[in-house]
């Protein structure tokens, strides 16, 4: 599961090289970004959030086992460290919305020749602000295996190893939480 580079990249990094725990970091840092953003919807606390994430494992990368890969070790932590931001600023958390700003859509319209008609793009905005705001009323276990899986794209195996649990269990948990945003997406009141 975890390359032989990467395991010399580890070792080097616990023996104190800086520059190998550098290239674990940035061989995984966009996606950490990502699901730290997903959770906590602004770019400021996403980055606290990650910086955060990077101290406790730097500090605690003696304790990485290497039987799963480094970086699925990382998004659990991203996970975990979202999860306390959110307990600890709730208020400020519920308060910040989650829709996209207007001057994105207005970035992607000018592109030429390879942008959607502006009613696709409309329409794809609509029902992306819809989706995400459905995924705030599902429950947090349900809305946490649906940014890992349907989001951010990890396997069954990472999310198991993120959430430690056995990947069938991922599985029930992904249909359950599928099941549950389909109902709440096709509730008008959403």
């Amino acid at each position: 599961m975890i390359s032989e580079e990467e395991r010399l990249l580890i070792r080097k990094a616990k023996d104190g090289d800086e520059g190998s725990f550098e290239t674990l970091i940035l061989s995984c840092k966009g996606k950490a970004y990502n699901i730290a953003l997903r959770y906590v919807k602004n770019e400021n606390d996403a980055m606290d959030v990650l910086q955060e994430s990077f101290i406790k494992i730097f500090r605690h990368l003696g304790k990485f086992n290497e039987e799963s890969k480094f970086e699925t070790w990382v998004y659990r932590i991203v996970v975990n460290s979202c999860y306390d931001f959110l307990r600890k600023y709730k208020n400020k958390y519920d308060e910040i919305p989650i829709a996209p700003n207007d001057n994105q859509d207005e970035k992607t319209l000018e592109i030429p020749d390879h942008t959607p008609p502006p009613e696709e793009v409309i329409l794809n905005s609509e029902q992306s602000t819809y989706i995400l705001e459905c995924l705030e009323k599902i429950p947090i276990d349900h809305k946490k295996v649906i940014i890992l899986r349907d989001i951010q794209g990890l396997s069954y195996e990472e999310i198991s190893v993120i959430l430690e649990c056995s990947t069938g269990t991922v599985k029930s948990r992904i249909s359950r939480a599928r099941k549950n945003l389909k109902e709440v997406y096709l509730n008008n009141d959403a």
